[in-house]
C-alpha cells in the first residue's frame, strides 16, 4: 500500500514516479478523499472533546443548584452529531483505503521507463540457446511418447489445462523440488511447508487482492482462496509483528503447489506445463532492513539463478520497465530460460523488490536497538517454476532417438541418467 505520509508530503514526487507505469490512476482524488476524511475527523474530535468538557461542568452545577438543561439538551444535541458524524468517517476512512489499495507500488528509480515487456532491458545471459542436429521436439510431444506426461488423464479428472505426471515425470517433478529447497537452504534459507488455502486478508497483504481477485481461485462461501504462490503464506509468516532488526533479513525457501485461472491466456502457452491452472513452485522470500533491501535483491536473484546454473539451463536476465511491472514490486528481474520449440526465452523466475508496500498492507514491521518500530522491506522470487524447469530440460537435454538426459545434479535423486521409453 502507498504511504499515505508521503502522498501528503511529496504528492508530486509520487505522482511523477507512477506516471512511469503508462497508466492514470487519478490520483488528486486522494486530495479529495484525505482532506474530507481529515475534515471530519477534526469536526469529530471538536465535538467530543466539547462534549468532555461540558460534562465536567455538570456535577458543579448540579452541587450549586443551577439549572442544567441546558447543557443536558447541549449534550444531547452533541451526542445525536456524533453518533451522525461517526459512520460518516467510517465510510470515508474506508474509501481512502479502498482507493489506497488500488494504487500499485511507486517504482524505484533504477526501474527503466518503458510500455511494456517489449522495452524491458537485458542485463546478462548465461550459456548460449542450444542448438542440434536434429529437429527438435516440443517438450509436450516428448512427455506423451515417453509417457511421463497424461495431460488426457488430468483433463479426465479436472478439466483442460491441468497435467498428470507420471513414472520418471512424476520422480523429475519431484526431484527437482528436492533438489531447489536442498540448494536454497545450503545458502540460509529456512524451509518451510505452507498451507495452500489463505485468508482473504493475507492476499490483501501480499497484494494479490483486491486487484487480482478474478485470477483467484476463492473457496464458495469463505474467506479463503487457493494460494496462487507460496510468496502468499510465507510472507504471511510474520503478520501483524515487529521483528527484531538484529535477526535482519529473514530468510525461508518453500515448495507449494500453486493455482490461478489464468483468466485471458491463451494460444501456444495452453499446451504442455508452461501456463496451467495447478503447478510446482518452489518461493525463496526475504525480510530485510530498507538499507539493504536493494543489495539483498542482487543475492536474492542470484540464488535463483544458480539454481539453472547448476541445471545447466541456458537463460537471460532482464529489468522489467516500469509498464511491465507486477502491482506490488517496486524492482524486479525477470529470469528466461531458453526454450528450443519456442525458439525464445521463456519467463521461469521473477525476483522482486517491494520494498514497504507489502509490510504496510500486513503490519510487518522491525526494531532496531533504541529505535522505533519501522516497515520491513519484503522480497521475493521463483526459484524456480517446477513445471517450466521440467520443461526446459526437457527440451534442451533431448537426445535424437526422443530419451532426454537426467542434468548431472539431478542423478542422485532420480537415480537413473536417462528417461527413455
Amino acid at each position: 500500500m502507498q504511504d499515505i505520509r508521503a502522498l501528503r508530503e511529496n504528492f508530486d514526487a509520487v505522482k511523477t514516479a507512477l506516471s512511469k507505469r503508462g497508466k492514470d490512476f487519478n490520483l488528486e482524488k486522494f486530495h479529495e478523499l484525505d482532506k474530507h476524511r481529515r475534515e471530519l475527523l477534526q469536526k469529530t474530535e471538536d465535538m467530543k472533546a466539547r462534549q468532555n468538557a461540558v460534562s465536567k461542568q455538570i456535577p458543579t452545577l448540579k452541587k450549586e443548584g443551577k439549572d442544567t438543561a441546558p447543557i443536558m439538551a447541549e449534550m444531547k444535541a452533541l451526542a445525536d452529531a456524533i453518533k451522525t458524524a461517526t459512520p460518516e468517517l467510517t465510510a470515508i476512512e474506508a474509501e481512502l483505503d479502498d482507493f489506497l489499495m488500488s494504487i500499485p507500488n511507486t517504482p524505484h528509480a533504477s526501474v527503466p521507463e518503458g510500455k511494456s515487456d517489449a522495452d524491458n532491458v537485458e542485463v546478462r545471459r548465461w550459456g548460449n540457446p542450444t542448438t542440434f542436429d536434429f529437429e527438435p521436439k516440443p517438450h509436450w510431444d516428448l512427455g506423451e511418447a515417453l509417457g511421463i506426461l497424461d495431460p488426457a488423464a488430468a483433463a479426465k479428472i479436472t478439466g483442460a489445462r491441468f497435467m498428470m505426471f507420471r513414472g520418471l515425470g512424476a520422480r523429475l517433478e519431484r526431484a527437482l523440488i528436492n533438489f531447489m529447497l536442498d540448494r536454497h537452504s545450503s545458502h540460509g534459507y529456512e524451509e518451510v511447508f505452507p498451507p495452500f488455502i489463505a485468508h482473504k486478508r493475507c492476499l490483501i497483504g501480499t497484494g494479490q487482492l483486491p486487484k487480482f481477485e478474478e485470477d483467484m481461485f476463492h473457496l464458495t462461501d469463505t474467506d479463503y482462496y487457493l494460494i496462487s504462490t507460496a510468496e502468499v503464506p510465507v510472507t504471511n509468516i510474520h503478520r501483524e509483528e515487529i521483528l527484531d532488526g538484529a535477526n535482519l533479513p529473514i530468510k525461508y525457501c518453500a515448495y507449494s503447489a500453486s493455482f490461478r485461472k489464468e483468466a485471458g491466456s491463451a494460444g501456444r502457452d495452453t499446451r504442455g506445463l508452461i501456463r496451467l491452472h495447478q503447478f510446482d513452485k518452489v518461493e525463496i522470500v526475504k525480510f530485510t532492513h530498507p538499507e539493504h533491501s536493494f543489495d539483498e535483491l542482487e543475492s536474492l536473484t542470484a540464488d535463483a539463478e544458480d539454481i539453472l546454473q547448476k541445471l545447466g539451463l541456458p537463460y537471460r536476465v532482464s529489468t522489467l520497465c516500469a509498464g511491465d511491472l507486477g502491482f506490488s514490486s517496486s524492482k524486479t528481474y525477470d529470469l528466461e530460460v531458453w526454450m528450443p520449440s519456442y525458439e525464445k526465452y521463456v519467463e521461469i523466475s521473477s525476483c522482486s523488490n517491494f520494498e514497504a508496500f507489502q509490510a504496510r498492507r500486513a503490519g510487518i514491521r522491525f526494531k532496531d536497538a533504541g529505535g522505533k518500530p519501522a516497515f520491513v522491506h519484503t522480497l521475493n522470487g521463483s526459484g524456480l517454476a517446477v513445471g517450466r524447469t521440467a520443461a526446459a530440460i526437457m527440451e534442451n537435454f533431448q537426445q535424437v532417438d526422443g530419451s532426454i538426459k537426467v542434468p548431472e545434479v539431478l542423478v542422485p535423486y532420480m537415480g537413473v541418467t536417462e528417461i527413455k521409453v
